[in-house]
This record gives C-alpha cells, structure tokens and sequence, in this order.
C-alpha cells in the first residue's frame, strides 16, 4: 500500500495538470474519486480502459453540476474527504455552490487544492491561457531558445505538469501532513505562474551574480556550451553530453580523440562556437550505437536521445521498470519510490461515470439513494 493510503480525495474533473496532481497521489495510495460531467457519460458499456493516461488509478463518477442534487452529492462527498481538487478559473465552484467556504464549512479538515493558471488573483486571473502562456510570463519561456532562434516551449512539461500538477500534489500532501498538527484544514492555491517561477530559482541566482546572459544559447545549461547540448550522429540520430566538471570534460575529451590537443580553456565562452563546430563534426564520424558502446556508462555525462517508442526497453530504464504495463498500455510507472509502502497504479484510466453507482455506495450511499439520483438525473 502507498504511503497515502487511507486518504480520500474528490478530484472535479479538468484537463492537464488537476489529472495529474491526482494521478500522483493516487499513485502514492489516495483513494481518488473523480467527478465527471454527467454529459459527458456514455450510455454504452465501456469496450477496454480509457485512454487518457493522466486519469489512471481512480474510479469516476458521472455527476451533474446543474443539477441541485447533483451539487448535494457533491457536498456530501466532500464531507467524507480528506481533501479537493479543482481546476477551474477562479469564481466557478462558487458559483456552483461548491466553494471553499461551504465545503470547510462542511468539513473543517479539508484540504481544498485550486490549480489554475495565473492563481486565484492578480489582474489576468480570470483570463484564459495555456501552458505556453504561464511559462512565459515566468521568464522560464525566454531562455529556452538557441543563439538567435526563437524561444521553443518544452513541449508542456514545465507549466502544466512540473510547475502545476506536482506542485498542487506537494501543496496537498504538505497541507494534510500540517493538519496532522493543527486538526484543521485549508485552501491550497496553486498556479502555473507561480510553479513556473519556483522552478527558475537557480536561473535567476545565476543571473543575479553574472553568470547567466539573456542573449540565449550564450549560457552552461542552454546550449550555449560545447559541452552541454545534443549532437547528431551519422545515423541521423542524438546524442546528449553534460560534461560540466572538470574531470567530467577530460574524459570527454579523452573518448572524442581530443586529449592532448592545445585547446582552449572549458570555460572560455569565447571559444564555445569553435569547440562545438568540431564536437559536431566528430559526433558524425560514428552511429549513435557506436557512441553508446564508447560513452554509455562512463563519466562523460552521456546518454543516447531516445524517443518514446525506445525508452521503455533501454536495459537501465527495464531494469529499474521505470515504465510499466497497466491496462494494456505501457506508461511511466509511479514515483519515487518508498522503501516500505510501495507505490502503484490502482487501476486502469476509467471512462466518464464508469463506476458512479460503485463508488458511491462505498463512499456512505445507500443503493436507495443512488437509485434515486440516477432516477432525478443528479448522476449517470
């Protein structure tokens, strides 16, 4: 069982980083129940788990909103919570009745995690906006580029997931350990913007005492250094290097063919450009599986670029199953790890309103009751 086992959490459905702070701490044990749209539930049995990945491990209930016993059910649902989560712009679940007034009115030991994008206030709070969007308005979008190109968004692993899911998931697991403490619950605001940021912290440190430019690709950590970047192979393939340290770079130098050369210092910034001119051409001398037979295991800071078909079956990320078959679908197993209460994917992603009638009467309902909802359109 994962350490958060014996917790219970109401996820409000959403997209994007709300699926993954819950996927997370269904991972590590929670019992998470999701609330679907009721419009969104379909009439025909589900053929096979859904496949949104993000939503894995948790038990969905079809429950409409609109509906006054649907927002009942809701309430009664939190009452038997140890914490919420919720995606929304900021004033919906107060507008449905829902907010955190009247569910830790409802439940003084709630924890109420909001993931938005801007945060709860500010004068942008109740604009629309993506990923994309947070990162940048961070200053974690601009250096993100190579010399004179244009900034490149890390696909949305930064502002969603990185700076948004796993920071609601810590704001959650930090709140519930305080109220070990003080019996008492409380809002966690989460934002994108925030997340983002906090995730710049070394960056701007770096800046702060003159070793980071804000010309990109001038910089250690984003491509502006030799020894710190990807190369192609003759294969057409990646390789990565992250020779940073010393002794790091003087086996770099060593496996390339360069040792012994009269180089130039590693850290003159004004010999990069030249230095990763000759890494590039001498990266295109050997296949990436030639590289991988000098480089792989020693302590140049090297790994091939693998894409995601390949990943999986690399023997180190095999041995460690860091991905894992659940479902039919293979997917990143959870994380981290724990020495005793092991972590794992409770069940397969669900489909909308799949087990509403299930889950609800083992959160307290009667089969009565859920009849009778069914019955008044409340759920589905």
């Amino acid at each position: 069982m994962g350490p958060l086992s014996g917790i219970k959490i109401v996820e409000f459905a959403g997209i994007g980083p709300g699926p993954f702070a819950a996927m997370m701490l269904s991972d590590m044990g929670a019992d998470v129940l999701r609330l679907d749209r009721a419009g969104s539930v379909s009439d025909v049995p589900p053929d096979g788990p859904a496949g949104d990945l993000l939503n894995r491990g948790r038990r969905s209930v079809g429950l409409d909103l609109k509906h006054p016993e649907g927002v009942a059910t809701a309430l009664r649902l939190v009452e038997g919570a140890d914490a919420l989560i919720e995606g929304f712009r900021p004033g919906v679940m107060e507008r449905l009745g829902l907010g955190p007034d009247v569910c830790l009115g409802r439940n003084p030991r709630l924890v109420y995690g909001r993931m938005t994008g801007w945060g709860q206030e500010g004068p942008i709070a109740h604009s629309a906006g993506h990923d994309i969007n947070y990162i940048a308005l961070a200053g974690a979008l601009a250096p993100m580029a190579r010399k004179g190109g244009k900034p490149t968004a890390p696909l949305n692993l930064v502002g969603d997931f990185g700076g948004g899911g796993m920071l609601l998931a810590f704001g959650v697991a930090c709140a519930l350990v305080e109220r070990g403490a003080s019996g008492k619950g409380q809002v966690v605001d989460a934002a994108m913007v925030d997340g983002a940021s906090i995730l710049m912290t070394m960056i701007f440190g770096m800046r702060q005492i003159g070793f980071w430019n804000d010309e990109p690709g001038t910089n250690l950590l984003d491509t502006g250094a030799h020894f710190y970047d990807t190369f192609e192979t003759s294969d057409g393939k990646f390789v990565s290097i992250g020779s940073i340290e010393p002794q790091f770079y003087a086996e770099l130098l060593e496996k390339t063919g360069l040792a012994g050369e009269d180089l130039p210092r590693q850290m003159d910034r004004d010999q990069w450009p030249a230095m990763k001119e000759r890494l590039t051409a001498i990266f295109k001398t050997k296949s990436r599986d030639e590289w991988c037979a000098i480089m792989e295991g020693s302590d140049v800071c090297f790994a091939p670029v693998l894409d995601m078909g390949e990943a999986p079956s690399h023997p180190h990320i095999a041995a460690r199953n860091t991905f894992v078959e659940e479902g039919g679908r293979i997917q990143p197993a959870p994380a981290p790890r724990f020495s005793r209460t092991e972590p794992k994917i409770q069940r397969p992603s669900p489909h909308p309103g799949q087990h509403t009638a299930e889950a609800l009467r083992d959160w307290g309902f009667a089969s009565e009751e859920v009849s009778k909802l069914k019955d008044s359109g409340a759920i589905r």
